[in-house]
């Protein structure tokens, strides 16, 4: 078995035929759904012997498997939050959809179709998705393929839709209603110093807003504006929401960058850092500063580039020193594969075992990182380059490695940047 694997991880061989490179393909997409499976599987036995040994250490029940999900994430390179779904998704698949795991392991069915039923059967009772999962993934009588292994994606959502609506209509329509408290806005980066500004709200809600820009794009191009449909709805949404177009006025945002000072005074052009976006080139950034009245938080920069080094003599970083930390992480958590933004600042090396509250031992996590972390077994330390060092209960070791902006011993700013910070530090605080 493992010397066939071995032999398709090889790669096809020289000279193979157009329908023998297909073939290979198919075979490797099977391994792929196979190993998904496995990993499922041992994600499961791990989380049931992580909580067999912290039970009989004496952690209370509501704590039990706390860092198996982070641990998963690790293992697997993703997310902690992708972690914590593939370790929920790998007991249901377990526990309740025999048929759909079994289609997997078979290599048949991807994670992402085993997602999409379990997602879709999460609000009914546990015989209601058994049901579902029998009719979709268990074979037929005479041993024909499952009816979900030849639908699309699509098809596949809205298979389950319909039988998830036919067995039990009223745990549906619930599950809309409570839907409408997860409506959000988010904003992630995208290429070119653009952003992806993303909502999620009610059906008649998304609808209505798409309805307006569109109604607002065929008004402008009736009037002979030149600018495209998607750049017209594009420019209505940020009117409108802004209200920049009504009042005339340049809107007043708040922004922290993180630039030198000679690139500030266009002297010099090294990146510059946005938060909440990452590196902008030097030209863009003091275009964008001309541009809005911008309210400039604070300037923690040497010629260098990297950050000034804090410290604080508590237990909890104060703000200045915790706002420091978000800055020099770049808003984004430390954890290996997470990028959910930063929620809390803290210690890498406890401060009961003699942890300092300093730049050095102080990282950025979000929530979830930062309770799996407190779990039993967890440890962590400083490296000397400004790397963080977590050794999971397994003895597992992932490095998070310095930022960019992280500095050991910062040079001596010069006359002329310690004037420029001073300036800006002081209209920070006038503002």
């Amino acid at each position: 078995m493992y010397d066939t694997i071995d032999r398709l991880l090889a790669g096809p061989p020289a000279g193979a035929s157009e329908a023998e490179l297909v073939d290979w393909i198919a075979r490797l997409e099977e391994v792929k759904c196979t190993a998904e499976a496995i990993q499922a599987e041992a994600a499961v036995r791990l989380d049931e012997a992580v909580r067999v040994r912290q039970a009989e250490a004496g952690v209370p029940a509501r704590k039990l498997g706390e860092g198996v999900a982070l641990q998963v994430a690790l293992g697997r390179r993703v997310s902690p939050e992708k972690g914590f779904k593939l370790l929920g998704l790998a007991k249901v698949l377990i526990a309740e959809m025999p048929h759909t795991f079994a289609l997997m392991k078979a290599g048949r069915f991807s994670q992402w179709q085993a997602t999409i039923l379990a997602r879709e059967t999460a609000c009914l009772s546990l015989d209601d998705r058994r049901v579902i999962d029998s009719e979709l993934c268990a074979p037929g009588p005479d041993g024909e393929p499952a009816r979900a292994v030849s639908m699309g994606l699509r098809q596949l959502e809205n298979a389950a839709k319909k039988l998830a609506i036919t067995l039990d209509q009223a745990s549906v329509v619930a599950r809309a209603a409570n839907a409408v408290k997860d409506r959000r806005v988010s904003l992630r980066p995208a290429p070119d110093t653009m952003t992806w500004l993303g909502a999620l709200l009610p059906v008649k809600d998304g609808v209505a807003v798409f309805a307006a820009l569109d109604q607002a794009a065929k008004a402008a191009a009736a009037a002979g504006d030149e600018r495209t449909r998607g750049q017209v709805m594009a420019d209505t949404l940020v009117d409108r929401i802004t209200g920049r177009s009504t009042t005339g006025a340049k809107p007043r945002i708040e922004v922290k960058i993180v630039m030198t000072a000679d690139s500030l005074a266009n002297t010099n052009d090294q990146p510059a850092m946005v938060e909440g976006y990452g590196p902008v080139p030097a030209a863009w950034a003091r275009d964008a500063l001309n541009d809005a009245d911008v309210f400039v938080r604070r300037l923690f920069t040497d010629p260098a580039g990297q950050l000034v080094a804090m410290e604080s003599h508590s237990r909890k970083a104060p703000e200045g020193l915790a706002e420091f930390i978000t800055t020099r992480d770049g808003g984004i958590c430390r954890t290996n594969g997470c990028d959910a933004p930063i929620r809390n600042i803290d210690h890498a090396q406890r401060h009961a075992d003699g942890g300092t509250t300093s730049t050095e031992n102080l990282q950025g996590l979000c929530e979830r990182c930062n309770q799996a972390k407190e779990a039993l077994g967890w440890q962590a330390r400083p490296g000397p380059d400004g790397s963080i060092i977590t050794i999971t209960p397994t003895g597992h070791i992932y490095t998070s490695p310095p930022p960019d902006t992280w500095r050991q011993d910062p040079p001596t700013l010069s006359r002329a940047e310690l004037i420029l910070r001073d300036v800006l530090l002081d209209y920070d605080l006038a503002a």
